[in-house]
């Protein structure tokens, strides 16, 4: 039998609901505004007034850009810098994290101090360049995967999420005649699971939204990231000094009424949208994962 609510429980679950209600309009609105204009007729845009859906729907400002040979490339590195150092990061992450849960490893102390050192101190723009450079990176696809590949706060949380495993399910593996690397692999690797899936997207995330290195490090026109691009376009769109790289697209087909706006908020778009797609596939690892990281049981 379903308890009745006492007036101030019901009042007070109004509120909770208004309240969460008015943020995610608050959060959700820029986004959903993006999207309208992006998808509405550019010579249309110009009046304003567009609230909850385009006047006139139209794919052209879409068609412009994905005929852009710069943009598409830039699809292409971002893609599969995501898809190779996503799962290499995780690997090797899990790898460090499985050695440094074990006390009994030699310097086990100082090694831990040592990565955490460096999530509070380093070395700087100009060191680091320096570095990359010495190691042949400078314009290379891999400068965007070795320099980032472990991530020691990630580390940390795998290494206790390892911690809280039971003791037993490695001794039982020894004593069925498995090494370290067998009970790593057959063992530990699919506990660990929810840790990993919640990893896995934080380093996705970080690599699809990544363009700093791309500016820093590469010059070739062939090995800027998505999102460079789109800074690119949007600092160039917002000086009065030079021709925008939105009113170029914009300019390029004569026969497809776009503009600069339009095709600022198209780019926008598609620079956002598969990332946040990933959302509902890691979703259930993704409290699980970060709790039983950071807490140990």
């Amino acid at each position: 039998m379903a308890k009745k609510l006492s007036l101030s429980d019901t009042l007070f679950d109004i509120f909770n609901y208004s309240f969460l209600a008015l943020i995610f309009i608050i959060t959700f609105y820029p986004f959903w505004n993006i999207l309208v204009v992006s998808l509405n007729d550019a010579t249309d845009s110009v009046r304003g007034g567009l609230y909850l859906w385009p006047r006139i729907f139209t794919l052209d400002s879409y068609a412009t850009i994905f005929r852009n040979t710069e943009l598409l490339v830039s699809v292409k590195v971002t893609v599969l810098r995501t898809l190779i150092g996503t799962p290499l990061s995780v690997l090797a992450i899990c790898m460090m994290a499985y050695s440094l849960s074990k006390r009994e490893l030699i310097a086990w102390r100082y090694l831990t101090l040592f990565f955490i050192f460096t999530m509070y101190f380093g070395g700087g723009l100009i060191p680091t360049y320096m570095i990359i450079k010495s190691l042949g990176l400078i314009d290379s696809f891999w400068v965007f995967i070795f320099p980032g590949l472990i991530g020691v706060f990630l580390m940390i949380l795998v290494r206790t999420y390892i911690e809280g495993l039971p003791a037993e399910l490695e001794e039982s593996a020894k004593i069925d005649g498995a090494n370290d690397l067998e009970i790593f692999a057959k063992v530990v690797l699919p506990l660990c699971i929810p840790v990993l899936a919640t990893i896995a997207l934080f380093i996705g995330i970080g690599h699809w939204n990544s363009w700093y290195d791309s500016y820093i490090y590469t010059y070739k026109p062939d090995l800027k990231t998505l999102q460079a691009v789109l800074v690119k376009i949007l600092n160039q769109f917002q000086t009065g000094t030079m021709l925008s790289e939105a009113e170029a697209l914009a300019n390029s087909s004569k026969r497809i009424p776009v503009s600069g706006e339009s095709i600022r908020m198209a780019v926008t778009m598609v620079a956002t949208i598969p990332i946040v797609m990933v959302y509902p596939f890691v979703q259930r690892y993704f409290v699980k994962g970060i709790m039983m990281g950071a807490i140990k049981s």
